[in-house]
């Protein structure tokens, strides 16, 4: 069967991912697919910082997929992205289109990377209900139950993914499951990462950007549009902050102080998410973001070039 090249560009948020894959885009001739959770949605700009001025650089638009594809208040999980991936990757792959794959959500890179088959094993509201006033360790001993094949690679490492690993291994023992045919991707993996101090910095500048960009406003707008508090609180950390601020249970400042150290200690576990891909057996290239831009590039570009020529 036929491998086929993907470049992917990941890392944690404010870490310049959209950028680099940008002018990779244009140096390549290659489009992007987006892998972030939110930017999915209409209407939702500055809260999931979609900065789409980014994709034109030097007089040309760089075409991107997966943004602005749902209706803000709509639901969106892996198995539809890993859907609408591959319907856009096989599209672009016939075309000799190099696809880029960028984002920050490490669930939906690594569905695609170590094709996780049982996300398309629909959710058991009925078993979840059960399960939510169990503890971790009730949770991991109840896995023994079943058989290790399925859950030999699962991911143990939080109260919600041991519940679906349990879902996913309760509906095995009674249906047959037929994983979905995938054309062989050939990935290299571009990391981005920074020192934990500059991280937090240019985290707080880009949140405070955000502010003066109007992010409060644009929450009002999507409350006033009609767009669910509790599926708005769902979407993420600012719209779960501004949302308290706008009740009136935080004041400006503590808004801000509370956001900001939320999105830092969310960046800290995007990377504990990488660093976990690696151990599953995928390699990232990882570069400092912080340097030089051009070196940035060039740099990614010569490992890039050699990785193709072995």
């Amino acid at each position: 069967m036929e491998h086929h090249p993907l470049l992917v560009v990941l890392g944690p948020t404010a870490s310049g991912k959209t950028k680099l894959a940008v002018k990779l885009a244009e140096a390549l001739s290659a489009e992007i697919i987006s892998a972030d959770s939110r930017q999915v949605f209409r209407n939702m700009d500055i809260g999931t910082g979609k900065d789409l001025q980014e994709y034109h650089i030097n007089g040309k638009n760089i075409p991107y997929h997966l943004i602005n594809i749902k209706d803000a208040g709509e639901k969106y999980n892996v198995n539809e992205f890993k859907e609408d991936f591959y319907r856009i990757f096989e599209s672009l792959t016939a075309k000799r289109v190099l696809p880029i794959l960028c984002g920050g959500t490490g669930m939906y890179i690594h569905s695609i990377l170590q094709e996780q088959e049982y996300t398309a094993i629909p959710i058991n509201e009925s078993l979840r209900e059960k399960l939510l006033s169990k503890d971790i360790e009730e949770l991991r001993r109840m896995l023994l139950d079943y058989p290790k094949g399925i859950v030999a690679h699962a991911d143990l490492s939080s109260h919600k993914r041991l519940i679906r690993v349990l879902e996913i291994a309760e509906y095995l023992q009674h249906h047959d499951f037929s994983p979905v045919k995938r054309p062989l991707i050939t990935p290299f993996i571009v990391g981005l990462q920074t020192e934990v101090t500059l991280r937090r910095e240019k985290i707080l500048n880009r949140m405070e950007v955000r502010f003066k960009e109007g992010m409060i406003d644009e929450v009002k707008m999507l409350l006033e549009m009609g767009v669910d508090r509790e599926i708005l609180i769902f979407y993420g950390l600012e719209y779960k902050f501004i949302i308290a601020y706008l009740e009136g249970k935080l004041d400006y400042e503590t808004l801000k102080l509370r956001l900001g150290t939320a999105i830092c200690q969310f960046s800290k576990r995007q990377m504990t998410f990488f660093r976990k891909m690696e151990k599953d057996g995928l390699k990232i290239h990882w570069f400092d973001a912080t340097q030089d831009e051009a070196d940035l590039y060039g740099k990614i570009m010569t490992a890039y070039q050699q990785d193709l020529s072995f």
